[in-house]
């Protein structure tokens, strides 16, 4: 058994160290504007990304189901799923590149925190063998990580607006970066409410109810509404700027609680897999 913790435990400093390694890559790309090192360095997320994945699916073979059962699982994957997500969108939409700055070393911090949580096997009650609850856990990490592309994106806003060094000349311009943290905070609210409906569709198969009212049931709804409160306010009644990126800030921070504080906090039985 120790021998296969101590596989999962080395693959999981490998990828955090090449995480690391594509972020100083990134960072001296930015600064220095090295345009092969940028490039160098999203090449090396995704061989970390590979790796990550790769001790995943083994981990995934040795316990028998998804890497959602215990803090060190959820953690892991979703610093994965945020990698994995953020690279995919930056092939689609270049100009997403510079979130690297937040994107990167959110998710190797992620991952050594995972290393810090002892690795565990959990054995699958039948209540939890159900689709239903992996579109639910697998919706809610790839929201998270379109929260923290927007948030990056808000912090790229801010970093133009307010700061005039000539690096940050080679980001996008301020509006384009406040307009694109908008639609992926749509995509994090997308995502999230689909989390929700698949979360409460299980619930139902499994318990007879849709809705229970537990800590986590009740701040995931409320990180939804402080959401569509955000993005009503842009639609509806111009907030831009500023004004946008403090209330996004607040949705995030709202998001880690539901998702992270208050299972740790909390006993139900979505804190069984984060104790």
């Amino acid at each position: 058994m120790n021998d296969l913790f101590a596989v999962s435990v080395t693959g999981h400093w490998g990828a955090v160290v090449i995480y690391i390694a594509a972020f100083i890559f990134n960072v001296t790309g930015h600064i220095f504007d090295k345009e092969k090192a940028r490039q160098l360095s999203v090449k090396i997320a995704a061989a970390g990304l590979i790796l990550h994945g790769g001790v995943l699916i083994y981990w995934w073979s040795v316990t028998g189901h998804g890497p959602y059962m215990a803090r060190h699982e959820v953690l892991s994957s979703d610093a994965w799923v945020l990698m994995a997500t953020f690279l995919l969108f930056c092939r689609k939409f270049p100009r997403l590149k510079p979130a690297a700055l937040v994107a990167f070393p959110s998710t190797f911090l992620m991952t050594a925190l995972a290393l810090f949580s002892a690795p565990e096997i959990h054995n699958l009650p039948p209540t939890l063998r159900s689709i239903w609850l992996v579109i639910h856990v697998l919706f809610y990490k790839i929201a998270f990580g379109t929260l923290v592309i927007s948030l990056a994106l808000a912090i790229v806003f801010l970093l133009k607006k307010h700061r005039n060094v000539s690096w940050l000349d080679r980001f996008p311009d301020a509006s384009d970066a406040d307009l694109l943290s908008y639609r992926f905070a749509g995509f994090g609210f997308t995502f999230w409410a689909t989390g929700m409906l698949a979360g409460s569709i299980w619930a139902y198969q499994s318990w007879g109810r849709f809705w229970g009212w537990d800590p986590v049931e009740t701040w995931s709804l409320i990180t939804w509404g402080v959401m569509g409160i955000y993005l009503h306010l842009r639609r509806f009644f111009n907030w831009r700027e500023e004004k946008a990126a403090g209330l996004l800030f607040a949705a995030f921070v709202v998001a880690v609680a539901a998702k992270f504080l208050t299972p740790l906090l909390s006993s139900s039985i979505h804190s069984e897999y984060f104790k």
